[in-house]
């Protein structure tokens, strides 16, 4: 299907398959204290940015349902509910043994699993995820919190083990920090904002989510499990604008953890408003500007499929999406020509279709953001490939664009652009790439392409202390989970992996006494024998 044909881009409503179709317009709900909450709250339509062409070959928004609203007053109802099951501690979940808490997320997990078809198409049709990423969302995040579940088994196992040194006895367990303000992203509004959690209720931590500004409504058939298999007030899961409500939450000083994945200008807002930032844990995944370095000797046509990959999977809505892409002189022309030629063939259209490559995008004002960074690099000289057809389209769905050419101080450059767009810039020096991406305020991943061991190594050395991951004939990624993922500089603070994210989440705690006969240890084994404790304990998680 060629691009120009755009008026057969957005489909008529009998187009639609049966297997995408979604039921009546979902009326969103709010859960606060263990309580559904879906009277006396206003609420926002949400429209699909999937149009519908009408008979008279019209485009029109389709409403796909209607998402609450909350007010500062329901924050704070949430974040009391948080608190008061947090109890400073001493509440029934955060003081439970770990055992109760994984089979309480089990169950969860075992329900959840029952809502996979909803939850895909939502993600189709509120964000424009193609079904096969959609599908695959979701079954990764029910295997992150399985992962999750068998790793935390694994350090409570180890934790039930004392330890001896110098003549004292100790068991050291990690226990959780508070209330955690839970705030995920769009473009991954299910597996993202689970991963922080789901290893934040693992360890004990009472939670307050707020779902983000996209992908919102597939949340609400979640509540009613969360509701059942969790005491009152350990999840709360509210939405609404943002930038109006949580500065509420952010200033009682209640919020003990601030789990973000958004941009760096949000979580700095967000953690000034606290009014002990001292006292506030922040584990934090945020803007990124991942380039790809071709070397002279890259092997020609991988780096031309994973560069493609790399940069438009999701339609370049990722944070560890390629961004920048740096091509030495030598081999510029012909691999930028073919580069814009792939991407020009990639199939556009509605997520449910095979093989579909770029869909349609949730943020109506991208398309009009792309353009005017294009536009600036190419009145400096840029050149844009295939520009009949680059980010052309209608609305919300736009072709894929190469630009090559850019300078280092062009916006497409320095500016996270999370969009269809591929910047490609020259060079001759390899000494010039290492300068900038020292200087740049982003330090996520990188991506090298290259044979020679000598030039490979030499890049490794020069970046590994401005990035936190290096990739070597392959696109930046985020999984497998069980690797850390982190950034430098401005794109992350704490560190998320299955292991990692319980330890972030958590601190280490340790009951300790006189190894040699005498009152503390009589006491100390008195409580293990009699096991009165759940900390102080020699239990075991089989």
């Amino acid at each position: 299907m060629a691009f120009s044909d755009s008026q057969t881009r957005f489909p008529r409503k009998s187009d639609i398959p049966e297997n995408a179709r979604l039921s009546a317009p979902i009326m969103g709900r709010l859960l606060i204290g263990g309580e559904l909450i879906s009277e006396g709250i206003e609420r926002r339509p949400v429209a699909s940015p999937i149009l519908i062409r009408s008979e008279q070959d019209t485009l029109e928004e389709c409403l796909i349902g209607y998402t609450p609203q909350a007010t500062q007053e329901h924050v704070l109802q949430a974040l009391d509910a948080a608190s008061h099951a947090w109890r400073r501690g001493t509440g029934e979940w955060p003081s439970c043994r770990m055992e109760k808490r994984l089979e309480a997320i089990t169950r969860f997990t075992q329900r959840m699993q029952s809502h996979r078809e909803t939850i895909v198409r939502l993600l189709m049709w509120e964000i424009g995820k193609t079904r096969p990423d959609a599908e695959s969302e979701f079954d990764r995040t029910i295997v992150y919190i399985n992962d999750t579940i068998e790793a935390a088994k694994s350090l409570d196992r180890d934790s039930s083990r004392l330890q001896f040194s110098q003549g004292y006895v100790a068991l050291i367990r990690r226990m959780p920090l508070g209330v955690t303000l839970c705030m995920g992203p769009f473009n991954y509004p299910l597996n993202e904002t689970f991963t922080t959690l789901i290893p934040a209720l693992v360890m004990g931590n009472t939670t307050l989510v707020k779902v983000p500004r996209y992908g919102q409504l597939l949340w609400d058939c979640l509540l009613p499990e969360f509701q059942s298999c969790f005491p009152p007030g350990v999840v709360n899961v509210i939405n609404g604008p943002g930038r109006d409500i949580i500065g509420a939450a952010m200033r009682s000083g209640d919020i003990d953890v601030l789990a973000f994945i958004g941009s760096s200008k949000v979580a700095n807002t967000l953690k000034s408003q606290h009014p002990k930032p001292n006292r506030l844990r922040s584990i934090l995944g945020l803007d990124a500007k991942n380039p790809a370095i071709i070397l002279p000797d890259a092997p020609f046509d991988l780096s031309l499929e994973e560069t493609i990959k790399g940069a438009l999977s999701f339609n370049g809505q990722r944070c560890t999406a390629l961004k920048l892409v740096c091509v030495h002189e030598s081999l510029a022309a012909s691999w930028t020509q073919q580069l814009a030629d792939k991407v020009s063939r990639m199939k556009i259209g509605m997520p449910w279709e095979p093989g579909v490559r770029i869909t349609p995008l949730p943020d109506t004002n991208k398309p009009i953001e792309l353009r005017e960074m294009i536009k600036e690099a190419v009145a400096g000289g840029a050149i844009l490939h295939h520009p009949s057809s680059a980010l052309q389209g209608e609305a919300t769905l736009v072709a894929p664009a190469v630009v090559e050419n850019i300078k280092w101080t062009d916006a497409l450059a320095q500016v996270e652009q999370f969009g269809p767009v591929i910047p490609v810039i020259r060079y001759s020096k390899i000494d010039d790439v290492i300068d900038q991406l020292v200087a740049s305020q982003f330090g996520m991943q990188v991506s090298l392409f290259g044979r020679d061991p000598n030039q490979l190594g030499h890049l490794v050395d020069a970046l590994s202390n401005q990035v936190a991951r290096i990739n070597i004939n392959a696109a930046c990624q985020r999984g497998p989970d069980v690797f850390p993922f982190t950034g430098r500089k401005n794109s992350a603070e704490g560190t998320l992996s299955v292991s990692d994210a319980l330890r972030a989440f958590s601190l280490r705690t340790m009951v300790a006494t006189s190894s040699t006969p005498g009152e503390g240890r009589d006491a100390f084994r008195g409580i293990l024998e009699h096991d009165t404790s759940n900390f102080l304990t020699n239990h075991v998680i089989l």
